[in-house]
């Protein structure tokens, strides 16, 4: 009985020397940036190379998840309650984000005394030209050209779309659909495997990607700019300590730095390639695992990526004030607010890749004040660094709102929660799925041991199982 453990303590070992090799490569990438840029900025594919290879796995992962979470409930109505809760929570915390940023922007007033150049107004016009257009090409884009081409496109919303269809389609077939839930069920545990096989390149991705951005940045640009960038990290700490802190002890009574020491890998993954989608299959395991309903999980991680951009809307709002300033063009608090309004319905679907908050902002400007559309330029220079600040607090909130959703309509088992992140039920971290072996004692399921060590899951919801379970359980 002992063997078991023992063999567990050993794979967690093997991981934890990965993340280990990724906090060296970081700091070997930005040593390199600093001592060879000309070297480091060719090594920008190593970084690109990894986020696509993860931006691969998405569309699958999304699919499984949202598929086997609808699937399995019995009751449509509670998939829409979930959904509708979600959406309008995104939208009050998106309004929440842009005021605090027009607040802190308004004090700091970061753009004042600097000077804008020929050479950077042309970079706006050409980030506007590469937006969305607007609105109504954002809705007709979520719907894919094919049921299939939503995979190969890698779409989120697409994928998401498919999938909730899929899913009430098989939750309308009843137990004529279970064949192809446990089938799906499979799927997910292959997905699972592959993803984790390729985790262990991520020393090499983090590693040509601090060392790109910073052999192109170097330090000029950190000199000039460093008043925004300082100010926007210490907004983006304000929202995720305060703001979601209190909200989330309110709720669910949970500590916020407890959640995010659970995250804390995932932090890093987002810290070395400055996208939250890299992190993204490995929210959804997590959150299953800390206890919240597949359900919960599979609709509000995935709507959350593209609808729940906390840190977008910080950073939209504070690059508007900046350029502004720098231009010696200020805006009265009617157009910051009519500005800021529209880049928050813009932004929707700019999930997690890194650079999208430039063309989301570029489009806004050109949209409402053209005049302020060179200044754009101004902020390349530093936007790799506040993408990363951009995408940890876009991770931080969709983290907080699946949990805080998830206990307003009572589907956490809250005594799992405390267990986790307590430590007593540590997540699997050698992969995301498990051996095969269902009658391991619950030791040795999918995204950490014990998987059914919670209990039966709270009434009325699925059991919150961990993310690869090899079938999913159908509510009553």
């Amino acid at each position: 009985m002992s063997q078991p453990p023992v063999a567990q303590a050993v794979r967690r070992d093997r991981t934890h020397y990965l993340y280990i090799a990724v906090i060296v490569a970081v700091l070997l990438g930005i040593g390199t940036g600093f001592l060879w840029p000309h070297f480091a900025t060719e090594l920008k594919p190593l970084g690109t190379g990894f986020v696509n290879l993860i931006k691969m796995m998405i569309s699958p992962i999304i699919f499984c998840t949202i598929v086997l979470g609808v699937g399995s409930v019995r009751d449509a109505a509670r998939v829409g309650r979930v959904g509708g809760l979600a959406i309008a929570y995104f939208l009050v915390m998106s309004a929440v984000a842009l005021a605090i940023g027009l607040v802190v922007g308004n004090i700091l007033h970061p753009g004042d005394g600097l000077h804008l150049t020929e050479a950077a107004k042309s970079v706006g016009h050409t980030a506007a030209a590469d937006a969305h257009e607007g609105p109504v090409d954002f809705l007709l884009g979520i719907i894919p050209t094919t049921l299939v081409s939503a995979f190969t496109e890698g779409e989120v919303l697409q994928t998401l779309l498919v999938a909730l269809l899929v899913g009430f389609g098989l939750q309308a077939m009843g137990r004529a659909g279970e064949p192809v839930l446990r089938g799906i069920g499979s799927i997910q545990k292959l997905v699972f495997r592959v993803l984790s096989m390729i985790m262990w390149a991520a020393p090499i991705g983090a590693f040509g990607a601090m060392a790109a951005v910073i052999g192109e940045t170097g330090t000029d640009a950190l000199k000039a700019l460093g008043t925004i960038m300082l100010g926007f990290y210490l907004t983006c700490a304000l929202f995720v300590l305060v703001v979601l802190g209190v909200l989330l002890r309110l709720t669910t009574g949970v500590n916020l730095l407890r959640l995010l020491k659970y995250l804390g890998r995932e932090f890093l993954l987002i810290l070395s390639t400055s996208s939250s989608e890299s992190a993204l299959p490995r929210l959804i395991a997590k959150m299953e695992h800390l206890g919240v309903s597949r359900p919960v999980v599979g609709i509000t991680v995935p709507a959350g990526y593209s609808f729940n951009l906390d840190g977008t809307m910080i950073y939209l709002t504070m690059a508007s004030l900046f350029i502004a300033d720098a231009l010696d063009q200020p805006l009265a608090l009617g157009q910051q607010i009519g500005l800021l309004l529209f880049m928050m319905i813009a932004s929707k679907g700019a999930a997690g890749v890194s650079g999208s908050g430039i063309a989301v902002l570029a489009s806004g400007l050109q949209s409402h004040q053209p005049a302020l559309v060179d200044g754009v330029g101004l902020i390349v220079g530093i936007d790799r660094f506040m993408s990363e600040a951009r995408a940890l607090t876009n991770f931080a909130g969709n983290a907080v709102a699946t949990l805080v959703i998830g206990t307003w309509i009572h589907e956490v088992d809250a005594e799992r929660v405390k267990l986790v992140l307590a430590g007593g039920l540590p997540f699997d971290e050698t992969t995301l799925v498990d051996e095969g072996d269902d009658s391991a004692d619950g030791d040795g399921t999918a995204g950490g041991e014990g998987g059914d060590a919670g209990g039966p899951g709270p009434e009325g919801s699925a059991q919150p199982a961990p993310a690869a379970h090899p079938a999913p359980q159908p509510a009553g």
